[in-house]
């Protein structure tokens, strides 16, 4: 490209500057300038030609052109801009703090040498530091004991073949167990669930209620107290335990009757013997081992015709009850009474 003549070098100049008014006289450019400009008359009287006004023509100052251009600005779009510039900034602080978390969580492993690999078969060797980590891709097996003496993390199964020997346990989701061995003593804070069959070999001791669906079957129960909300089934004989109760002779006996019992305070026979001089009165006198909470009800049965034909009857209360007679016994017979005590 050619260069520019003169002239229109000149006349470009004048174009830029908005205060300077370009005119042309006899084929050559003249400026001159505005006619708001207050020194123009001043530079002419200076004798100043028309290159050095073009010189001196006032230039718009660069403040006055940035606050024209803050003016066209829309404050919505600036507010914008900054709100735009504050959330990449932070979200750029964020990925590369993120960035740093990542590099501290990763691990720096280390290949072993061949000759490394050997120590590890002598004993007493120790490869590597705590702040390595040795990878093992294949598959491992120990021979001997492995001794861990910091904390082990296992990401996958535990599989063990033989016995499980631990100082403590503690399991914080569910477990399955085939066969649980416990030496010492099991405490479970929470509930219970036994979904298959549990046997205790020894003593079983329950401090609150126990609710069972089922039937329970024990060779002996021992309760201090039963209620049963329901009838009560009995498929064999009743059989009471309990102390003997004791008996005395009365003076209905005779000179040399006598009196004997065998049983409980539940159930049991009072054997009677009469004697010479057997009188209507008292025949025997028992006392509970135990005294019932209230008065019990007593039912007597004579055995033998003997008992029978002496119009007897009963006085009771919480500590016992007596057999009485009416009439007079045989002297030299006996008979005996059954008797069944229920509160």
């Amino acid at each position: 490209m050619e260069d520019k003549q003169p002239s229109q070098q000149l006349e470009d100049s004048l174009l830029d500057t908005p205060d300077t008014v370009v005119s042309a006289s006899n084929g050559s450019i003249k400026a001159s300038e505005s006619l708001d400009a207050p020194n123009t008359n001043k530079n002419s009287q200076n004798g100043l030609s028309d290159s050095d006004k073009i010189r001196f023509v006032p230039k718009i100052k660069l403040v006055q052109k940035f606050q024209n251009k803050i003016k066209n600005v829309n404050i919505y779009l600036l507010l914008f801009i900054v709100v735009l510039a504050i959330a990449s900034t932070v979200l750029y602080v964020n990925y590369q703090n993120s960035n740093k978390t990542k590099d501290l969580a990763s691990i720096n492993g280390q290949e072993l040498s061949q000759e490394e690999l050997q120590k590890l078969s002598s004993t007493d060797q120790q490869i590597g530091d705590a702040k390595q980590t040795l990878t093992i891709s294949s598959n491992a097996v120990f021979n001997g004991r492995v001794l861990v003496r910091e904390n082990l993390d296992v990401a996958g199964t535990i599989r063990v073949g033989g016995a499980l020997s631990l100082p403590g346990i503690t399991v914080s989701g569910t477990s399955s167990f085939e066969n649980v061995q416990i030496a010492s003593n099991l405490a479970i804070t929470g509930n219970t669930s036994i979904q298959g069959a549990l046997t205790v070999q020894q003593n079983l001791t329950v401090g609150g209620s126990g609710n069972f669906a089922g039937q329970i079957t024990a060779p002996s129960i021992s309760v201090d107290r039963l209620i049963l909300n329901s009838d009560l089934q009995i498929n064999r004989h009743i059989d009471a335990g309990g102390g003997t109760p004791a008996v005395s002779r009365g003076g209905g006996l005779g000179g040399s009757g006598t009196a004997s019992l065998s049983g409980t305070d539940t159930a049991g026979t009072v054997n009677i013997n009469f004697g010479p001089g057997s009188s209507p009165g008292l025949l025997a006198n028992i006392a509970f081992s135990t005294p019932f909470s209230q008065t019990p009800h007593v039912v007597i049965t004579p055995v033998g015709a003997a008992c029978a034909s002496i119009d007897y009857y009963i006085n009771r209360s919480t500590t016992g009850f007596s057999i009485n007679a009416n009439s007079p016994g045989n002297p030299s017979s006996s008979c005996a009474f059954d008797y069944i005590a229920i509160d």
